[in-house]
């Protein structure tokens, strides 16, 4: 048996103890500063909100600095990341949801709408992943299917059609990999939107707010991105 507390052959090193350290300090400090709002207006403990604000800034700062690839990738998958529902409630006024490919089903690991960003109609796609674990299995770990390319991509249309602007909140593991998503035509869905999109007569804005996986062949947050890149900075 290999020593307690060693790290196993291809894991990624193990320096959990610091990090454990490290959280917890914030966490600890971040109480202090909840307390110390409540008393809002004594001079002595606004100094020390202010003190205490400076120094969970600090250990934010050496945290997030010094962190490995591994550790990288677990904030990226954290669950208390905003999702595309956090940042539509955030950014953007009159939004309306828009559901279904007209083809086969509403995959829900895609969210589509149109809505307003500062007044300008705009069209809105993101990947939702769920807060729990209900969540999670209705949105499929944010991991689209053939039905949700297809409605991204008619929302795509529609938003050069009428001229819209797209915005587009990149959160996936990855597309489905399963055999029924397979049998519908996963591969050619993907590579549909891959000709459509480096049609598109409007700007694609994308935003990478959490994971943006991959599985080994063309996947669409990487097609995003690179027609980003042309259709902004290449007119």
């Amino acid at each position: 048996m290999s020593p307690k507390g060693k790290s196993k052959p291809g894991a990624p090193p193990l320096d959990r103890s610091k990090e454990t350290e490290r959280q917890k300090e914030i966490e600890r400090l971040e109480k202090d500063v909840e307390e110390l709002r409540h008393l809002a207006g004594d001079a002595h403990a606004d100094a020390e909100l202010e003190r205490i604000r400076e120094q969970v800034g600090e250990l934010r700062r050496e945290f997030y600095t010094h962190m490995g690839p591994w550790q990288r990738a677990q904030i990226a998958r954290h669950q208390q990341r905003p999702y595309t529902l956090d940042f539509i409630g955030l950014l953007f006024t009159d939004f309306i949801e828009l559901h279904g490919d007209r083809g086969y089903a509403d995959d829900k690991a895609i969210i589509t709408g149109l809505g307003k960003f500062h007044g300008r109609p705009v069209a809105v796609i993101g990947h939702q992943k769920g807060r729990d674990m209900k969540q999670r299995l209705v949105r499929n770990f944010g991991q689209p299917k053939p039905e949700g390319y297809r409605k991204a991509l008619r929302i795509m249309q529609l938003a050069a059609k009428f001229g819209r602007p797209i915005f587009t909140f990149i959160d996936t593991p990855g597309a489905y990999p399963g055999i029924d998503a397979e049998e519908r035509g996963q591969g050619e869905a993907i590579a549909r939107n891959l000709r459509e999109m480096a049609r598109l007569s409007v700007p694609v804005i994308v935003t990478v707010t959490g994971e943006g996986g991959s599985g080994g062949r063309w996947r669409l947050p990487s097609a995003i991105a690179s027609i980003f890149w042309r259709t902004v900075f290449t007119r």
